[in-house]
C-alpha cells in the first residue's frame, strides 16, 4: 500500500531545511506538548509478560475515566491504529461510509480489506471522527445510522461531547486514543468501547498481550489522575486561544490540541515556518489549509519568530 499522509515526518524536514532535530518545533501533530509525567515504571513491567491483573487495573481506570456505561466492555490494544485496522473484520459488508476530509487511516483500513469507501451514500458501516481531524466537526447521535465506528481520539479535551453511551449498542464502537491528550504517543495505547460480543471479536483479531507492560502501568496511573486531566484541559484551551491570536489567520476549525487555518497558500506558509525550524501540517486535498499543534510553554518565542 502506498504511503499515507500524516503529521510528523520531521526527519525529512530536517534533511530539507537543515538544523539539528532538537532545534525543531514540531507542530505537525495534535499531541499534547506537556505529556503526563509517567514517573517510575516497575522492572517487572519491562521483563514479564503482561498479566491479567495489570490489564484489569488499566481497564478499570479507563471505565471510570470515560464513564463507560454498564453493558459495554473495553478492549485495549497497541494504539488506536491497531484497532482501526481491525474494524473491517468486526461486521460484514462491502461498503464503508466515511465523510471526508478526515483521518485517512479509516478509509485505508477498509480499502485494504476489499471494501468500497464512499463519502455520502448509505453503506454497511459508517465511520465518524468525533471531533473530526482536521476541521473539528462534531457529530450527534441522530447523524449515526447502522453499524458505526465513532473515533473519539481527540474527544478528551471536550468530554461532555463524548458519545460513549452509544457503546452499549451491538452495532456501535467508540475508539479512544491515549497518545493525544496525555501526550504519550510512544506508549502506543488505544481503546475500543463496545458491546460484549463485539469486544470478543476484537480480542480474537488482536490476540494476546496486545498492550505492553509499561503502557499498562502508565495508562492505569494516568487514567486515575483526574486532577491532572482537568488542569490540562484548562491549559490546552488557553493555549489554543493564544495560538489563534498569534497567527491571525482565518480559523477553519480544530480542537484544543490542534488548529486548522485558511491561508492564501498553505505550501508557502509551511515553507516560511520551516525556515524558522517550525514544522506544520498541510493537506493533499487543500492548497489553503494548514494545521498547527500547540507549542510547549518554552517554545512560543520560536513560533513567533518563524511567523
Amino acid at each position: 500500500m502506498s504511503k499515507r499522509d500524516h503529521g510528523g515526518g520531521l526527519d525529512a524536514a530536517v534533511a530539507t531545511y537543515g538544523g539539528a532535530r532538537a532545534d525543531w518545533l514540531d507542530l505537525s501533530t495534535g499531541i499534547n506538548p506537556l505529556p503526563y509525567p509517567v514517573g517510575d515504571v516497575s522492572q517487572e513491567a519491562w521483563t514479564a509478560l503482561p498479566d491479567a491483573g495489570a490489564m484489569d487495573r488499566l481497564l478499570d481506570a479507563a471505565r471510570s475515566f470515560w464513564a463507560v456505561p454498564e453493558g459495554a466492555e473495553i478492549v485495549a490494544a497497541n494504539g488506536a491504529s491497531a484497532l482501526i485496522a481491525a474494524m473491517p473484520h468486526v461486521w460484514g459488508g462491502t461498503r464503508a461510509v466515511i465523510a471526508g476530509p478526515t483521518y485517512n487511516e479509516h478509509a485505508a483500513a477498509f480499502a485494504a480489506n476489499g471494501w468500497d469507501v464512499v463519502d455520502q451514500r448509505r453503506g454497511d458501516v459508517q465511520v465518524v471522527v468525533h471531533p473530526n481531524n482536521p476541521d473539528g466537526r462534531v457529530w450527534s447521535p441522530e447523524q449515526l445510522h447502522g453499524p458505526c465506528v465513532i473515533d473519539e481520539s481527540f474527544a478528551d479535551v471536550m468530554p461532555a461531547a463524548s458519545m460513549v453511551e452509544q457503546a452499549v449498542q451491538a452495532d456501535r464502537i467508540v475508539l479512544k486514543s491515549f497518545g493525544k491528550f496525555w501526550g504519550l504517543a510512544g506508549a502506543r495505547l488505544g481503546f475500543a468501547i463496545c458491546a460484549p460480543e463485539v469486544a470478543q471479536r476484537l480480542r480474537d483479531q488482536i490476540g494476546p498481550w496486545a498492550v505492553g507492560g509499561p503502557a499498562l502501568e502508565i495508562g492505569a496511573r494516568a487514567l486515575r489522575d483526574v486532577t491532572w486531566a482537568e488542569a490540562t484541559r484548562d491549559r490546552l484551551a488557553a493555549d489554543a486561544a493564544r495560538l489563534d491570536d498569534l497567527v491571525g489567520w482565518d480559523l477553519v476549525g480544530g480542537t484544543d490540541l490542534f488548529r486548522t487555518y485558511e491561508v492564501p497558500d498553505a505550501a508557502a506558509v509551511q515553507d516560511k515556518l520551516a525556515r524558522g525550524h517550525v514544522w506544520s501540517r498541510v493537506f493533499p486535498y487543500s492548497k489553503t489549509w494548514i494545521r498547527l499543534g500547540l507549542p510547549a510553554p518554552d517554545r512560543w518565542d520560536q513560533l513567533e519568530a518563524a511567523l
